[in-house]
């Protein structure tokens, strides 16, 4: 029987570290006003370098091939996936040229290959020619793939609108509104209870939530 060996190496990303690459963008749970500009954890081709290594999704030594040029790619990759996973959420149809981008992004997957390594066959990938597209297209696979065979209902973005962070509700009865109760659940339970004091007759408590 031909032995057949699994890939030296593979890279792959879930759900979960896709919703991760949408919120490097993000104001913070809530914490900023709206003179504050949003935290960009991708805020140099370095620290865009560093957040795809991390995940396995590029090879040490492409690190020096991203520079402004992909980071500026990999924004608006970032940008259009966003913008569909608000479409799904908001349930509403995405900006055409968001969806364009997406699928010329998956265009770049690479594919799955066999290889021949002595007498065994080995399981490979060919690459894309620059490293940031096999990256991207496994980002814009994850959230595709849960798109057409999950159970994309379960999308959501936080109620906050100063959050807006992206989220799966793993809750069993998938209400989840809060990104977090600690943060933006709790900043949401304080301002009701300051409406309903401002709303109270002179002299008559609010009651609690």
């Amino acid at each position: 029987m031909t032995n057949i060996q699994p890939a030296e190496h593979s890279h792959g990303i879930d759900l979960e570290n896709a919703l991760e690459f949408l919120n490097t963008l993000h104001p913070g749970h809530g914490q900023r006003d709206e003179a504050h500009e949003r935290e960009e954890h991708l805020g140099s081709p370095a620290e865009a370098a560093g957040w795809l290594l991390e995940r396995g999704l590029i090879h040490p030594e492409a690190v020096g091939q991203i520079g402004d040029p992909e980071l500026r790619r990999i924004r608006d990759v970032r940008t259009a996936l966003r913008e569909v996973f608000d479409a799904v959420v908001e349930n509403r149809r995405p900006e055409p040229d968001a969806v364009h981008l997406v699928n010329a992004t998956l265009a770049a997957r690479r594919p799955t290959r066999l290889e021949l390594d002595g007498t065994a066959i080995r399981i490979g990938h060919a690459h894309a020619p620059r490293p940031i597209d096999d990256a991207l297209a496994l980002i814009a696979e994850a959230v595709v793939e849960e798109l057409a065979t999950g159970t994309p209902e379960r999308f959501r973005i936080c109620a906050n609108d100063r959050c807006r962070w992206a989220f799966y509700d793993f809750s069993p009865t998938a209400r989840r509104r809060w990104c977090d109760m600690r943060t933006c659940g709790n900043q949401a339970k304080a301002a009701r209870y300051r409406a309903r004091q401002r709303e109270a007759k002179p002299g008559e408590p609010a009651r609690p939530n």
